[in-house]
């Protein structure tokens, strides 16, 4: 067997493949692989192997490893010691490993990752298609985790040395602790979002990389920006809050005033405004980004991104260098690449850029509006049925829906141009019925673990916020309620119809309530929280979400559900063998359990020892519209109280510092 021993395991060291998990984006499974696709993939090359065989991705500290057979290994990324049985040995070159051999990788002095690849790869059991590790989610990789002590991997077939190849060195990139990081512009900007001052600050100002950064996201220190609106309407009290939409890897995603570069771990919705997109040649810049470091921004035009990663996918199969590109940076114009002015048969449509694969197609007004969602919906099912080739993945949100393509297949403007002549084609909202499902979920009210999340954010984040430290009293408060018992008979009263998916992981809901007179509206943390416990619910805007898994997070918590992943385990509610419980347009209601109630339910329900109570229905909209119609008074009574606490609220944090007027 062609094993390896972890003697030791460094500080995190996972085993990742290229270019990961596709095509789960819409059920929110992120890609993971490597941080820095661009080291791995030279390591690969090198050894003469797929680009995609998995190897290892080592963190900041290196690992110390035993070899049981001999192997061919090549060590990429930044600059670092490896010691071959206390000899040393170079970097960016296929190093024949004999049997009993002991390698050790010290410390990382400048850049934060090295990859180590081996001759054909790691022999590791796929998991939605990928051998990738997604700690957060806990699979993929070797048992879903960081290597441990002691732990054992297996290698392929040792090959042949005579089929590695050498490298042009002039192609090893510098690593240091000022980057420029060339972006295209949008999907959100000026004036609707930013103000023209606010993107020519971001442009100019040298952010610097907070300690608090991840393979999730990569946090920014730098000053806040001035913002266009007061706030974030129905989203959020913050500015930077809008109604959840699809991200793409390398978005810099303004989470309230801080900005975080969304990794290949983050999330795949969420209601940020995000005003540039890290392109593709430089995506593999953020694996190397360290605390402290200091990084600029240069917007460029699509053409000069599409032009350097030809260049750098030439200089990747070939590993020899090519002719350098003059690449200048540009004046931002305008986010939206393309605009559909309403009609009696279209809403007003904008197609806006998400870096070079991405195009986020939005409709209608900035408001929840459950037609704009269907016409997503329909928008989707069109783009299933008639594009075969170069479509990723679809992912909708709450009025969008976000399409990430091949773009060596289809272009952008020839992609757009389908879009636009697809709006022609898409049936009358108004006739769209669509199979559903009510899922009835027990809910812990104020369980303590959403307590705790809410004690260390105080301990860790700040105390002072206005969320703190009772989040149903600000629910209760922000939405002109007379008690918290009133915000707790809203939430077991209403049916929340699930929008999108993977809002914060793992097949998490975004949802709304059906009827309006239960739209509590929140705002998000400003910063967000750096934990929040699995299955915590909580609101955010207009609306509830489940969190998927462990990780960061800004909705305000009303208390904590059931699994909404199955890791593996028989349970018969995870529909067709796949291992996330929702669909589109299901109705969630919850009903009330107590804290030990729902922590033995939590044990039972992974192993199909616990049932849910899920009846088939039908969502007609027709007779939706009839139904909101009929209680257009009430409804209007109700947001009128709910606009004017609001605007309270709004006026406190001006006072607290927390917005600008």
């Amino acid at each position: 067997m062609h094993s390896i021993e972890v003697l030791k395991p460094g500080i995190q060291t996972t085993v990742q493949d290229y270019p990961g998990r596709k095509g789960y984006w819409n059920v929110g499974v992120p890609p993971s692989g490597p941080m820095d696709n661009l080291a791995f993939m030279l390591g690969n090359q090198i050894l003469g192997n797929d680009r995609s065989a998995a190897g290892l991705e080592i963190t900041m500290v290196g690992p110390e490893l035993k070899f049981h057979a001999d192997v061919i290994i090549c060590l990429t990324g930044a600059p670092v010691r490896m010691m071959l049985n206390n000899v040393s040995m170079p970097q960016w070159n296929a190093i024949n490993v004999k049997a009993g051999s002991v390698l050790k990788i010290e410390s990382i002095v400048a850049g934060m990752r090295v990859y180590l690849c081996f001759k054909n790869g790691l022999r590791i059991e796929s998991y939605l298609n990928s051998k990738a590790t997604f700690t957060l989610g806990k699979f993929g990789g070797h048992e879903g985790r960081e290597l441990h002590k002691s732990d054992r991997l297996t290698v392929n077939e040792e090959g042949n040395f005579n089929s590695c190849r050498i490298i042009d060195h002039r192609l090893v990139p510098l690593y240091k602790s000022t980057w420029n990081i060339h972006v295209l512009y949008g999907p959100q900007g000026a004036p609707d979002f930013f103000t023209l001052s606010d993107i020519d600050m971001f442009f100019s100002t040298d952010w610097e990389i907070h300690y608090n950064s991840s393979r999730t996201g990569v946090r920014l220190i730098g000053p806040k920006p001035e913002w266009a609106r007061k706030d974030g309407g129905e989203a959020g009290l913050h500015p930077s809050n809008l109604h959840d939409n699809p991200y793409a890897i390398g978005t810099i995603d303004f989470t309230g005033d801080m900005p975080v570069i969304l990794g290949p771990d983050g999330p795949s919705l969420g209601g940020f405004v995000c005003p540039a997109t890290i392109i593709n040649a430089d995506l593999w810049k953020m694996g190397q980004l360290k605390p402290g470091d200091k990084i600029r921004f240069i917007p460029i035009s699509i053409q000069q991104a599409n032009a350097l990663e030809k260049k750098q996918l030439q200089e990747i199969d070939t590993l020899t260098i090519s002719p350098s590109l003059q690449i200048s940076a540009i004046k931002p114009k305008s986010a939206i690449c393309r605009h559909i002015i309403s009609s009696d048969e279209i809403p007003d449509v904008v197609y806006r850029l998400s870096g070079e694969d991405n195009i986020l197609v939005e409709y209608g007004e900035m408001k929840l509006d459950l037609s704009l969602r269907l016409r997503a919906h329909l928008l989707m099912q069109w783009v299933n049925d008639n594009i075969k080739n170069g479509i990723i993945d679809l992912t909708p949100g709450i009025r969008s829906l976000q399409i990430h393509f091949d773009n060596k297949i289809i272009n952008t403007k020839q992609l757009i141009d389908v879009l636009v002549s697809a709006e022609k084609e898409l049936e009358d909202v108004d006739n769209v019925i669509i199979p559903a499902r009510v899922v009835h979920l027990p809910l812990s009210w104020n369980d303590p673990s959403t307590q705790k999340a809410i004690e260390i954010y105080m301990q860790s984040v700040r105390d002072d916020a206005p969320w703190c430290p009772s989040n149903l009293d600000f629910i209760q408060r922000i939405n002109g309620l007379d008690s918290v018992a009133e915000v707790k008979k809203i939430v077991f009263d209403a049916s929340y119809l699930v929008m999108g998916l993977g809002d914060v992981y793992l097949g998490a809901p975004v949802a709304t309530p059906l009827d309006p007179r239960h739209r509590l509206v929140t705002t998000k943390y400003n910063p967000a929280r750096t934990w929040t416990p699995e299955n915590a619910v909580g609101i955010g805007g207009a609306y509830m979400c489940v969190y998927g898994m462990e990780g960061p997070g800004g909705y305000q918590f009303v208390g904590r559900t059931l699994q909404m992943w199955n890791r593996g385990e028989n349970n018969i509610d995870f529909h067709g063998g796949k291992p996330w419980l929702l669909r589109f347009f299901d109705q969630i209601r919850f009903f009330p359990v107590t804290e030990d109630e729902l922590i033995q339910i939590r044990h039972d329900f992974p192993n199909g020892d616990y049932n849910l109570n899920i009846e088939e229905t039908m969502f007609d909209f027709g007779e939706y519209r009839k139904f909101l119609q009929k209680n257009k008074p009430d409804i209007e009574q109700f947001k009128l109280k709910q606009q004017n606490a609001f605007e309270v609220e709004r006026q406190r944090w001006i006072e607290m510092g927390e917005l600008n007027n």
